[in-house]
């Protein structure tokens, strides 16, 4: 494995262009660190942790939502978006969370939910009152059929049609999600002023940049047209076979054209800023996310970068990998992607990923630096850089609206959310000291930060490590990525960025593989694992890789 016992951690450049390149480290607000024993994390729980952050050297946090709602889909379902819930905190922990975050060099990101609403909020109060009021066209709203059902095929990822009648308007509201959280109508003007002063309210407040919640949802089609079926049996990765949501091609409901002139509006709201960023996710994969990946972020006039859903589902293997940078290169050439492997809507990937458990710290640390050095900018999700496996929560532990939808045949999206590990002694393994809102999984103690932060070998110290290396290295933060032909095993390509470039050699298999085309490659630095350098090859062992540096000097 690796010792080094003075590691320096290197901050990124401070410029407009921050985000291109950065590592992001994603917090889940409920289940980072509970400061006032609810049971539930909270803002000055995230402060309190700050500094275990900044040591694991990422550049930036994304914060989950912690807006005041009725927490149906846990945040997702704003009831206000410029009022901080009290289970998080309050405006001042938020404040004294950017300034210490700053204070540290860490860029701070929130999460937007633009495309809907809770039912609680007064916008959808007022628009659902009458049809002839104020906000009467604030949400979707639309006419039943001559028979009374629903206005058009649309379903709820969530399952179930996407229409809920409304009595107080003897008409139907669109919901993409849940029930309770209609869609607002971004064909309305009135509605894009509005969420562009959302932005603005948090833009004052000092954040960073904007993790934008179902980007690619913000419109649909004003004739109300049916989803035609897929023409094959291929389902999106990240929905489950059972939810029929995945038998539509879904070309109506969302990812609208007139999505690029309101990105726009936000693009021009966010210059009024000195290095704002923002990064859509696209509830898309396939080649849709990709097309809709170079619309959204090639030119500089939309988005900054946005993320889909292709490696946060499936397997990892080399032909996967491939295909990922092959498609880039053919539909989203001009685009800039925020790769990762594990958010707090799938399952973590340690636990989704077949591999050889005899293997696994080889496997682990393998994967974190494919990951590292596509060309991107990169996201880790908490708990991951300690190794954290999925939990199996019980039904009647569930919170997940999604989960208990779909029971048994899916488990929803708790088994990722459960509360972090920080002492393997504590009852609640340092989380709180109340009952927490997920239970803990019992074999995360063993995998408790308090054990590995000391431990040159452990996994979090890997991650640190690794991640500081990268940003010692330009090319893998900024540079172009041109694949290179290889076995089937192996994933092997180059970054280049002016006078410094990396060859990136992977070992996506359990067995020993060969990559003979050095050449008498020239470099001057060499870092992996499971590796023995020959003439002009590479021998690399079970889930081996190399990282071959080259810088010219004058």
């Amino acid at each position: 494995m690796f010792k080094d016992n003075n590691i320096k951690i290197v901050e990124v450049s401070a410029i407009n262009e921050w985000w291109k390149g950065c590592v992001i480290y994603q917090i889940y607000c409920r289940s980072f660190y509970d400061s006032n024993n609810d049971g539930i994390g909270d803002l000055r729980g995230i402060i309190n942790k700050l500094d275990y952050v900044k040591s694991i050297g990422v550049d930036a946090i994304w914060l989950t939502p912690f807006f005041e709602s009725p927490m149906l889909d846990m945040g997702y379902d704003v009831k206000d978006h410029k009022a901080i819930d009290l289970l998080f905190g309050d405006m001042n922990d938020f404040d004294e969370l950017i300034v210490k975050a700053h204070k540290l060099k860490i860029k701070v990101i929130i999460d937007l939910v633009l495309s809907h609403t809770s039912d609680q909020h007064e916008w959808f109060i007022e628009s659902s009152s009458s049809k002839n009021n104020s906000k009467s066209d604030w949400y979707v709203w639309a006419d039943a059929q001559e028979d009374g059902s629903a206005p058009n095929n649309w379903l709820s990822l969530f399952g179930g049609g996407a229409w809920q009648w409304s009595e107080s308007r003897n008409q139907y509201y669109l919901h993409n999600f849940l029930t309770t959280q209609p869609d607002l109508n971004f064909h309305c003007p009135d509605v894009q002023i509005e969420q562009l002063d959302v932005i603005d309210f948090w833009s004052k407040r000092g954040v960073d940049g904007f993790r934008l919640d179902t980007v690619n949802f913000y419109f649909h089609d004003q004739l109300l047209r049916n989803n035609p079926l897929f023409a094959n049996d291929s389902q999106p990765l990240t929905v489950p076979k059972i939810n029929p949501y995945g038998m539509q091609d879904h070309l109506y409901d969302k990812s609208q054209p007139e999505s690029l002139d309101f990105f726009e509006k936000i693009r021009n709201q966010l210059d009024k800023y000195e290095g704002l960023m923002t990064l859509g996710e696209l509830g898309e994969d396939g080649i849709k996310s990709f097309k809709l990946m170079e619309q959204y972020t090639s030119s500089n006039k939309y988005l900054n970068m946005c993320y889909g859903f292709d490696l946060l589902g499936g397997q990892l293997s080399a032909s996967k990998i491939k295909n990922y940078i092959e498609t880039i290169s053919v539909y989203s050439s001009g685009a800039w992607f925020c790769n990762s492997y594990s958010n707090h809507d799938v399952e973590r990937h340690l636990s989704r990923w077949q591999y050889n458990e005899s293997y696994k710290s080889q496997f682990t640390i393998m994967a974190l630096n494919l990951l590292l050095c596509l060309k991107g900018s990169v996201c880790l999700y908490q708990g991951e850089e300690i190794g954290l496996l999925q939990s199996e929560i019980s039904f009647e532990d569930l919170r997940d609206p999604y989960g208990i939808q779909f029971w048994p045949d899916f488990f929803g999206r708790d088994g990722c959310r459960t509360p972090m590990p920080w002492k393997n002694s504590h009852k609640y393994y340092g989380f709180s000291d109340f009952k927490p809102w997920l239970p803990v999984q019992a074999d995360h103690g063993k995998l408790s930060v308090n054990l590995q932060k000391n431990n040159d070998n452990s996994t979090l110290s890997q991650y640190k490590y690794w991640i500081n290396k990268r940003k010692l290295n330009p090319s893998l933060q900024r540079g172009d990525l041109t694949l290179k032909k290889s076995n089937n095993n192996l994933v092997v390509f180059e970054r280049n960025l002016k006078d410094v470039s990396s060859l990136c050699i992977f070992n996506l298999s359990d067995s020993k593989n060969i990559y003979g085309q050095l050449n008498e490659y020239v470099y001057d630095e060499l870092l992996g694992q499971e590796y023995t350098l020959q003439k002009d090859s590479l021998e690399l062992g079970p889930y081996g890789f190399a990282i071959l540096k080259s810088t010219i000097k004058d």
